[in-house]
C-alpha cells in the first residue's frame, strides 16, 4: 500500500462516528448518511426532528450585500435539504398519525406542499379539477395525502383542548409561540376555505379501482437525478410503495366520516353521510384484516363514532342492527319514552353494563327536566303530585329542600293555568344539581351553550374544589384582551369564571353565526354584571349592539330590507359615546361605520358627526371622507375637495416608513417596513374595514382610488381603468414613499372582494380583466372582458354599451387575441373600433399560424373591405376553398353598400352578437 493510500485510510478510520450535536444535519447532508442513521434502533435525533430541522434550514432567509433580508434562495443545498425531509417522511411511510402527532401544522403544511411539488402537481391548479384516474399513481397519492391531512387538521382544530399550565414567562419563547399560533390560524383559514374541494377530491378517490403508489426513499432519489437517467421509472405504475385500493379507501372513508361528523354540529343532515362512511370503514377493515401494512385506524375511536351515529341517525330498520344500551337510552330520551328508560335500567341492574357515571348523567338530565317543569309540572292534579313526591324513589333522588321547593312551586299553581306555558326562571334562582366527577362536568361545561346550565355546572365545580380557575378549561375560550383584564379582576372566583365563560361562548357563537345562542349568553352575562359593574354592563351593551348588527346583516339585510330605526339610533349612540374608562373593541367602531355606509346614512356621517369623533376614531374619519366624496360626485371637479383629502389619507396609509439598522460590519443600511405608522391606520386594518362594506358606490369609489394610486407609478406599462377615476389627483410628490407592491396586492384583493359581493358588476369585471392584461394573463383577461360585456347586454342579445366596450377595451381584447395567435379574431375585433383599424386587421390575416378556426369566422365579418382583402389573400396563396368562403360572405345581400344605413347597422349588430357569443363559449 502506498503512503498516500495509507494516509487516506487513516484519515477515514479516524473520522468520528457521531457528529457534533450542533452540526448533525450538515453531517448527514454532506456525508449522505441519512439512510444509515434512520436504520439505527433509536436514532438521535429522531426522524421527525430531522424533518423539522431540514425544513428550517431550507427556509432560512438570506442577506444580500446591502444587508437586506431576502427570501430563502432556490439553490442546490436547499433543494437537497427539502429532499432529505421528504425522504425521512418516506421512511415513516407517510403515516399521518405519526406526522401529525410530532409535527406542527406549519411544518406539515410545508412538507406536504413539497411532496405535491416533487410529485408534479401543477402549482396553482385546484385539486378538485384534476382527474385522479388519469394521473400517475404517485401524483394521485400525493394529492390524496394532502387533502386527507387538510380535513383531518380541520377536524382536529375543532376539538376543545385544555390549556397547558404556563411556566415562567420567557419573552422569546412567547413570541415564537405567538408567531406559530398566527401562522397556524392562517393555514387553518385557507384549509377551511378549501374544505369543500378537499371533500370532493376524497369522494372522487373512493371511485378509483386501481392501486396507488407513494414515494419511497428510492423514488425520491431518482427524482433528484438528471432527467435522462431516470428512464421514466418514477411515473410508472409500479414505482414506489404500493397502497392497495382497499387500504386507501379505508383511510379515506374514515377521514371523510370524521369530517362529516364535525360538520353535523351545524347541519344535522350530514350525520347520515358520516354514518355511511364509518360503517363502510368497518366493512373495509374486516376485508383487509391483518394483511394491512399501511392502513392504521383507531378502532376504538371508530367504534365511538359508530355508536354516536347510531344515536344521532338511528337506522330506519331497527331489526337490522343491534343497538347498544347507550343508544337505546339516548333514543328513548330523545323521544320522551321514559318508561322504556326505566325498563332498560332495571334490565341493566342484572348485568351492570352501564357505568355509574352514565347513570348519574341520565338522572341529572331527568332532574334538570323536573326543575324546568317537564315531569311533575305536567300533572294537573295536585293529588298526583303529592303522591309522587312522597314515593320512596322520589325521596331518594331529591334532597329535602329540593323536594320542598318543587312542591311549593306546584302549590302556587292554579288548575286553570295553561300548564304548557312555563314561567321565566330568574338567573339567580336555579339550584345546582348533585356533585359528579370533575372531568365529566368540565366536558359538559365545554359543550354547553345554555347559560343556566353553565351556571349550574360552575356552582358544582366550585363546590368540589376552590383551587381551580375554570375559565382556563378550554383554550378555545378567547376574550379580547381589552376585556380580559377587567373580567379577571373580579374578586369572586365563581362570578369571574361565569362572566368570562359566558362572554367567550357568546363571542364564539357570534363568530359561527349562531346568533340565537349568542344573544342568550350575552343577555345572561348582562343580567349578571349589571348588579356590580357599570363598566362591564356598558361592555355587554356594546357587544349586544354588534350582535344585533351581525344578525340584521346576515338576515333581512341580505334581501335589502333596511334596519329598524332603533338599531340606527343605537349605532349613532355608540359612535357618540364619551364614557371614560370603558374598554372598547376597535371592531365595533369598524362595524358601526360600515353599517352606516352600507345603509347610505351619508348625511349623518357628513354633517352630524361630532368633531371629537373625527379626531379620535380613524374609522369615523374614513367613513366621513367616503360619505362626503360620494356627496360631491355630481358637482364640478373644482368642488371635490374631500376627494383630495381622502386621497391623501390613503396615500399616507400606503406609505413606507423607513428605519436604519447597523449591521455586524458597522455599516448602516435602510430597511423598509411594509406596515407604515404614518397613516390613521395600518393598510391591513383599512383592507379589513373595506371588506365589511357592501354598498356598490362606496366600493366603486374605493376601488377607483386604489386603481389610480396603482397607475401613478413611473414604471407602469398598462394602466387599469375604473369608474370615477378622474376625481383623484394624477400625481404624488414623493413616489418613493409609496409601497406600490402593497398597493397592487390591495387592488387585487379589493376586486376579488367586490366581485364576491356582486359578480355581475361590469365595472369591476373590467378592472379584473385589466389586472390580468397587465400581468400578461391574456386568456383570463379575455374571459373577464367578455363577461363584462355579457352581463350588461343580456349575453350579447343587446348591444354592449359603448362606455363598457370603449376603444381601449377593444384594443386590449385585440392584443390578447394576437398574443394567443388567434389572428382571425383580431381582424374581426378591429371592426368594433369607432374607426376600423385596417392596418392591424390586414397584418393579422397575413399570419399563417393562426390558432383559431379562421375561415369559419368569416360569417362574422361585415366590413366588405376586409372580406375583399381575404379574397385577394387566398387567391394569392392558391387557397381556392377558403377564397370561395370569403366570396360567399361578400355576396350576402345585407352587406350591399347601396343598402340603407339602418340595414347595414343591423347586419353589423347581428354579426357582433354571434361573434361575441361564440367567443364567450370559447373563453367562459
Amino acid at each position: 500500500m502506498s503512503a498516500e493510500a495509507a494516509d487516506r485510510e487513516a484519515a477515514t478510520s479516524s473520522r468520528p462516528c457521531t457528529p457534533p450535536q450542533t452540526c448533525w444535519f450538515e453531517f448527514l447532508l454532506e456525508e449522505s448518511l441519512l439512510e444509515k442513521h434512520l436504520r439505527k434502533p433509536c436514532p438521535d435525533p429522531a426522524p421527525v426532528q430531522l424533518i423539522v430541522q431540514f425544513l428550517e434550514q431550507a427556509s432560512k432567509p438570506s442577506v444580500n450585500e446591502q444587508n437586506q433580508v431576502q427570501p430563502p434562495p432556490d439553490n442546490k443545498r436547499n433543494r437537497i435539504l427539502k429532499l432529505l425531509a421528504l425522504k425521512v417522511a418516506a421512511h415513516l411511510k407517510w403515516d399521518l398519525d405519526i406526522l401529525e402527532k410530532s409535527l406542527s401544522v406549519p411544518v406539515l403544511n410545508v412538507l406536504l406542499n413539497e411532496l405535491l411539488c416533487v410529485s408534479k402537481v401543477p402549482p396553482g391548479t385546484k385539486h378538485v379539477d384534476m382527474d385522479l384516474a388519469t394521473l400517475p399513481p404517485t401524483t394521485a397519492m400525493a394529492i390524496l395525502l394532502y387533502n386527507r391531512w387538510a380535513i383531518r387538521t380541520i377536524v382536529q382544530s375543532s376539538f376543545p383542548v385544555k390549556q397547558a399550565k404556563p411556566g415562567p414567562p420567557q419573552l422569546s419563547v412567547m413570541n415564537q409561540m405567538q408567531q406559530e399560533k398566527e401562522l397556524t390560524e392562517n393555514i387553518l383559514k385557507v384549509l377551511k376555505e378549501q374544505a369543500s374541494d378537499s371533500i370532493l377530491v376524497l369522494e372522487a378517490a373512493l371511485k378509483l379501482n386501481k392501486d396507488l403508489y407513494v414515494h419511497t426513499m428510492r423514488t425520491l432519489d431518482l427524482l433528484a437525478m438528471e432527467p435522462g437517467m431516470v428512464n421514466g421509472e418514477t411515473e410508472s405504475s409500479a414505482a414506489g410503495l404500493k397502497i392497495r385500493t382497499e387500504e386507501m379507501q379505508c383511510q379515506v372513508c374514515y377521514d371523510l366520516g370524521a369530517a362529516y361528523f364535525q360538520q353535523g354540529s351545524t347541519n344535522s343532515a350530514v350525520y347520515e353521510n358520516a354514518r355511511e362512511k364509518f360503517f363502510r370503514t368497518k366493512e373495509l377493515i374486516a376485508e383487509i384484516g391483518s394483511l394491512s401494512l399501511h392502513c392504521t385506524i383507531d378502532e376504538k375511536r371508530l367504534a365511538g363514532y359508530c355508536q354516536a351515529c347510531d344515536v344521532l341517525v338511528p337506522s330506519s330498520d331497527i331489526t337490522s342492527q343491534q343497538l347498544t344500551p347507550y343508544s337505546q337510552v339516548h333514543i328513548c330520551l330523545r323521544s320522551g319514552n321514559y318508561q322504556e328508560v326505566i325498563k332498560i335500567f332495571i334490565e341493566d341492574n342484572l348485568t351492570f353494563g352501564l357505568p355509574v357515571q352514565f347513570r348519574q348523567s341520565v338522572l341529572r338530565e331527568l332532574f334538570q327536566k323536573a326543575q324546568q317543569g317537564n315531569v311533575c309540572l305536567g300533572l294537573e292534579d295536585l293529588q298526583y303530585v303529592f303522591m309522587i313526591s312522597s314515593h320512596e324513589l322520589f325521596i331518594t333522588l331529591l334532597k329535602d329542600e329540593e323536594r320542598k321547593l318543587l312542591v311549593d312551586q306546584m302549590r302556587k299553581r292554579s288548575p286553570r293555568v295553561n300548564l304548557c306555558i312555563k314561567p321565566m326562571t330568574s338567573f339567580y334562582d336555579i339550584p345546582a344539581s348533585a356533585s359528579v366527577n370533575i372531568g365529566q362536568l368540565e366536558h359538559q361545561l365545554i359543550l354547553s351553550v345554555d347559560p343556566w346550565r353553565i351556571r349550574q355546572i360552575l356552582i358544582e365545580l366550585h363546590g368540589m374544589t376552590s383551587e381551580r380557575q375554570f375559565w382556563t378549561v378550554s383554550n378555545k375560550w378567547e376574550v379580547p384582551s381589552v376585556y380580559s383584564g377587567v373580567i379577571l379582576g373580579i374578586k369572586d372566583n365563581l362570578t369571574r369564571d361565569l362572566v368570562y365563560i359566558l362572554m367567550a361562548k357568546g363571542l364564539h357563537c357570534s363568530t359561527v353565526m349562531d346568533f340565537s345562542h349568542a344573544k342568550q349568553l350575552f343577555a345572561a352575562c348582562l343580567e349578571l354584571v349589571t348588579e356590580f359593574s357599570p363598566k362591564l354592563r356598558q361592555v355587554m351593551l356594546n357587544e349586544m349592539l354588534l350582535l344585533d348588527i351581525y344578525t340584521h346583516e346576515a338576515g333581512t339585510g341580505q334581501s335589502g330590507e333596511r334596519p329598524p330605526s332603533d338599531l340606527i339610533s343605537r349605532v349613532r349612540g355608540y359612535l357618540e359615546m364619551r364614557l371614560p374608562d370603558i374598554p372598547l373593541r376597535q371592531v365595533i367602531a369598524e362595524e358601526c361605520v360600515a353599517f352606516m355606509l352600507n345603509w347610505k346614512e351619508n348625511e349623518y356621517l357628513t354633517l352630524q358627526v361630532p368633531a371629537f369623533l373625527l379626531q379620535n376614531n380613524p374609522y369615523v374619519k374614513l367613513g366621513q371622507l367616503l360619505a362626503a366624496t360620494i356627496k360631491e360626485l355630481p358637482g364640478p371637479k373644482e368642488s371635490r375637495r374631500t376627494a383630495k383629502d381622502l386621497w391623501e389619507v390613503v396615500v399616507q396609509i400606503c406609505s413606507v416608513s423607513s428605519q436604519h439598522k447597523r449591521g455586524n460590519d458597522g455599516r448602516v443600511s435602510l430597511i423598509k417596513q411594509r406596515e407604515s405608522t404614518l397613516g390613521i391606520m395600518y393598510r391591513s386594518e383599512l383592507l379589513s374595514f373595506i371588506k365589511k362594506l357592501r354598498e356598490p358606490l362606496v366600493l366603486t369609489i374605493i376601488l377607483s382610488l386604489f386603481v389610480k394610486l396603482h397607475n401613478v407609478r413611473e414604471d407602469i406599462v398598462n394602466d387599469i381603468t375604473a369608474e370615477h377615476i378622474s376625481i383623484w389627483p394624477s400625481s404624488i410628490p414623493n413616489l418613493q414613499s409609496v409601497d406600490f407592491e402593497a398597493v397592487a396586492i390591495t387592488v387585487k384583493e379589493l376586486v376579488r372582494y367586490a366581485r364576491s359581493i356582486n359578480p355581475n358588476n361590469h365595472s369591476w369585471l373590467i378592472i379584473q380583466a385589466d389586472i390580468y392584461f397587465a400581468t400578461n394573463q391574456y386568456s383570463a383577461a379575455l374571459h373577464y372582458y367578455l363577461q363584462a360585456g355579457a352581463v350588461c347586454s343580456d349575453f350579447f342579445n343587446k348591444a354592449v354599451p359603448p362606455d363598457v366596450y370603449t376603444d381601449q377595451v377593444i384594443k386590449r381584447m385585440i392584443k390578447c387575441c394576437s398574443l394567443l395567435n388567434c389572428h382571425t379574431q383580431v381582424a374581426i375585433l378591429c371592426q368594433f373600433l369607432r374607426e376600423i383599424d385596417y392596418k392591424t386587421a390586414f397584418k393579422s390575416l397575413q399570419e399563417q399560424n393562426s390558432h383559431d378556426a379562421m375561415d369559419s369566422y368569416y360569417d362574422y365579418i361585415w366590413d366588405v373591405t376586409i372580406l375583399e382583402y381575404l379574397t385577394y389573400l387566398h387567391h394569392k396563396r392558391g387557397e381556392t376553398d377558403k377564397r370561395q368562403i370569403a366570396i360567399k360572405a361578400i355576396g350576402q345581400t345585407e352587406l350591399n353598400a347601396s343598402n340603407p344605413e339602418e340595414v347595414l347597422q343591423l347586419a353589423a349588430q347581428r354579426r357582433k352578437k354571434k361573434f361575441l357569443q361564440a367567443m364567450a363559449k370559447l373563453y367562459f
